[in-house]
């Protein structure tokens, strides 16, 4: 059988982009190396609870917010969405002293503003910022923050949620630090539940569309024909035909997989493979003693010994499991951190005592995301976009080969929001293709 669409890879990105063209009636199918699909969102067991890998909090899913359109298209509005604290999503605690970053524009300005009353109207002018049209991507966040605001402390807690994104000086776009930032001022929601709700909510809805989904299927190579990938062969011994065909990995694993092309010119190879990766994680998942911890409904980002933006800066984020049984106490609780240094005495300058209330302790690090999602580096983020070499590091969905399209956080944005928008933007070429023939 030749499908409409291969999706190679079956992270947000691939799913996404799977379940949108199978809606719009394309045969797809998506392939998975994997022994179950999810990549960065998928979850795993032990003893009995279930840990999430990379997804903890996601922004701006109400009516007229940034993820809601895309995730009702997807139906994952339909999931249990579970709302974080609106006077601080997310608390930033730099060298003992907190600072709350709240949801709602002019909320979040105000609640800063009462410990910055003499920054009120730079932090107006950040949100005005957030909220207008995207920025330059060749202009730096670093300096534009240092343009707008006169106090180091004030930008450091602005940038103090960041663990999502990593912070670089010399490199990182406003555009990129803006979009780790803008939705979850609108609105922060965790699931009731872990990250595999998103996935088989995905999987299912391909599978009752239509489309299939083959786990234990890596694609071993891409044949090119005439200029256009015409299959994929697989290390299951099976050869899959399509007429697009996406990837959803490393575009310089992707490009490793077409081994022989007349249109993938060697500096084109040589170009990727000079690409830098964002650096990875280490996440600490802790099982609590019962009824030791009280959930709390925000995440804490803790930071020792420099600036947030210093790479050598102790740092840490603490984020709670909604309790499933309507319990007011967490039973799971992950610390993350991009050191290798163990974060526990850290994480005990916000939660006294943390030490003694852990039961169980399970530890992933960035070799532990190499070997089980194939991320170059077990990198966190992608490719890391610099604002001085834009064009060359925030890729387009298109490739030389005109039938072989790119998806996920290594093209354009990371995060659930810019994967989204990648996949609307990767399938839209599909669509607009058939539609222009």
């Amino acid at each position: 059988m030749k499908y409409d669409v291969v999706v190679i890879g079956s992270g947000f990105g691939g799913l996404a982009c799977a379940h949108l063209l199978s809606k719009a009636g394309r045969s797809v199918l998506v392939l998975e190396s994997h022994w179950q699909p999810g990549g960065c969102l998928q979850s795993y067991q032990r003893k009995g609870h279930t840990f999430d890998t990379g997804l903890h909090y996601v922004g701006g899913l109400r009516e007229g917010e940034t993820l809601h359109d895309i995730f009702c298209t997807l139906d994952l509005l339909r999931l249990p969405w579970h709302q974080l604290d609106v006077d601080g999503t997310d608390l930033i605690t730099i060298d003992g002293e907190t600072f709350c970053l709240a949801q709602g524009f002019d909320h979040f300005v105000e609640v800063l503003a009462t410990q910055f009353p003499d920054q009120r109207e730079a932090l107006k002018s950040y949100v005005d910022m957030l909220q207008g049209p995207d920025p330059d991507p060749s202009v730096n966040a670093w300096q534009w923050l240092n343009e707008h605001f006169s106090n180091q402390l004030l930008i450091d807690v602005l940038s103090g949620s960041c663990l999502k994104t990593e912070l670089c000086r010399e490199s990182l776009p406003l555009l990129a630090f803006a979009h780790s930032q803008k939705s979850y001022i609108q609105s922060s929601w965790r699931l009731k539940g872990d990250s595999s709700l998103i996935v088989r909510s995905l999987v299912d809805d391909i599978r009752n569309m239509g489309g299939e989904v083959i786990c234990r299927a890596e694609v071993e190579e891409l044949i090119e024909q005439d200029g256009s990938i015409v299959a994929a062969l697989c290390s299951n011994g099976e050869r899959y035909e399509g007429s697009y065909f996406i990837s959803d990995i490393h575009p310089v694993q992707t490009f490793a997989l077409v081994k022989e092309s007349k249109v993938v010119k060697r500096i084109f190879r040589t170009r990727l493979s000079m690409l830098k990766n964002t650096y990875g994680m280490y996440t600490y998942s802790l099982v609590l003693k019962p009824q030791t911890l009280p959930y709390f409904n925000h995440n804490k980002f803790v930071y020792a010994g420099g600036s947030v933006w210093d790479e050598a800066t102790q740092k840490v984020m603490l984020s709670c499991r909604v309790p499933e049984d309507g319990s007011e106490y967490a039973t799971l609780l992950d610390l993350l951190t991009p050191c290798e240094v163990n974060p526990m005495e850290l994480a005990e300058s916000v939660v006294p005592g943390l030490h003694d209330m852990v039961v169980q302790q399970y530890i992933s690090t960035p070799h532990t995301w190499q070997r089980f999602t194939h991320t170059p580096d077990g990198s966190a983020y992608g490719i890391r976009k610099d604002c001085r070499q834009p064009l060359f590091t925030m890729l387009s969905p298109r490739t030389p080969i005109s039938n072989l399209l790119l998806t996920g956080q290594n093209v354009m944005l990371h995060g659930l929001e810019g994967v989204a928008m990648t996949a609307q933007q990767t399938t839209g070429i599909i669509l607009n293709n058939e539609t222009s023939k």
